[in-house]
């Protein structure tokens, strides 16, 4: 009997994190010291590049079968968390062609260990971190950096999942939390309708969600013409970015007029032209903008919620027919990249449970490090638990 189409919670354990939060300090500020930084790649580190690119273990993670991150980490060179960059397209040019590289080989592994997608949900998805969030808000995430997800949860695993809330404030998709969707969904599309893209292919529809979870609904997505064969071509990252950009076009002109109540193009405008003509000339752009500006002068705890800055994640996903899908939503507050997909992750403290998983964890990362170490983008890192190619067991 098939399985309903529905969010999913899953529930991923964690061992104990021996870290020490100085008294007085929120976590989230400590989390974004240079001194955890530094922790974070001695005790998880996998990769380091020489533009400081680092492939780590998530310790508290989202999946127990396949799961790391590359963050940018500025944390030595910058050392106020609001100045670091947290967006690709706030990387120097040649940080970011080493982050596509380094992206693309990861992607194109989890493909080649999980090559069907009746089995594993294949995800890779990039966050914004909004660098004008005060450091102790509330839902703010962990590292205020730009940091890339590789995750990858077996399909029988989501399906014995118990349902997550459909109204989890977390779950974003065309009816929830996403204010652009809700209320701006035809001047939205046709904003990013008017991009001139060869590889990225438009696409709509249901058939582009998972059929365990139904998600993701009615985000603007694409399809990877070619698939795999174009990850590494440097015209599919270009399409890519200027999908970003776009985005960044919208947020902004948005968000510019419910802060002033000015109707302008944004000084640093990607598209000025298409701004003025399709957002600025739309009676429902401008009319939505008001209002949401009405609210925010009338509702002090609503105002505390508006992210001012863009704030988005943007997804590179195999759907169920082995197609490479790419959509960019609108950042809730607090939500994690899995949950574009419709899946809620719980994190539980459970040390025995982990241990049961981590050996083989940790070793398919160490398999996916070696890609990066044969392509001699960088050195590989060396902790207590795996001091060369394999892990050992904490004694």
């Amino acid at each position: 009997m098939p399985v309903k189409a529905t969010p999913k919670r899953i529930t991923t354990p964690h061992p104990e994190i021996p870290i020490e939060v100085p008294e007085g300090m929120a976590p989230v500020e400590f989390f974004n010291s240079p001194a955890n930084l530094k922790n974070l790649a001695e005790e998880n580190g996998l990769f380091r590049t020489p533009e400081d690119l680092l492939m780590y273990r998530k310790l508290i993670g989202h999946s127990v079968e396949f799961d790391t991150s590359i963050i940018y980490d500025t944390s030595r060179k910058i050392l106020d968390p609001l100045g670091r960059p947290v967006r690709r397209d706030q990387m120097p040019s040649q940080v970011r062609k080493v982050w596509e590289r380094m992206t693309a080989i990861l992607i194109d592994y989890m493909l080649e260990k999980y090559p069907d997608p009746a089995e594993h949900v294949v995800m890779c998805g990039e966050a914004s971190l909004d660098a004008t969030w005060p450091l102790n808000k509330p839902g703010v995430p962990s590292i205020r950096m730009i940091h890339n997800h590789f995750i990858v949860f077996p399909v029988k695993a989501l399906e014995a999942a118990e349902d997550a809330d459909p109204n989890d404030v977390n779950l974003t998709d065309s009816g929830h939390n996403t204010l652009f969707l809700r209320h701006l969904a035809d001047v939205y599309m046709e904003f990013f309708e008017g991009l001139d893209l060869q590889i990225l292919q438009p696409i709509a529809g249901d058939d582009i969600s998972l059929a365990v979870t139904g998600y993701p609904q009615g985000l603007p997505s694409w399809v990877l013409k070619d698939g795999r064969e174009r990850l590494y071509d440097k015209y599919f990252w270009y399409e890519y970015q200027q999908i970003l950009l776009r985005f960044l076009d919208f947020y902004r002109a948005f968000f510019g007029l419910v802060s002033t109540g000015e109707e302008r193009v944004p000084a640093q405008a990607n598209f000025p032209n298409a701004v003025a003509d399709i957002l600025l000339g739309s009676p429902k752009f401008i009319r939505v903008a008001r209002d949401l500006r009405e609210r925010v002068i009338q509702d002090p705890q609503f105002a505390n919620d508006i992210r001012w800055q863009p704030a988005y994640k943007q997804l590179l996903y195999r759907d169920d027919q082995g197609r490479l899908i790419v959509t960019i939503s609108q950042n809730s507050v607090g939500n994690a990249i899995t949950e574009l997909l419709g899946i809620v992750v719980k994190r539980t403290t459970d040390p025995d449970a982990y241990a049961q998983v981590e050996e083989a964890l940790v070793n398919r990362l160490l398999d996916a490090r070696e890609r990066l170490i044969a392509e001699n983008l960088g050195e590989p890192i060396s902790t207590r638990q795996w001091p060369s190619n394999r892990f050992v067991p904490a004694s």
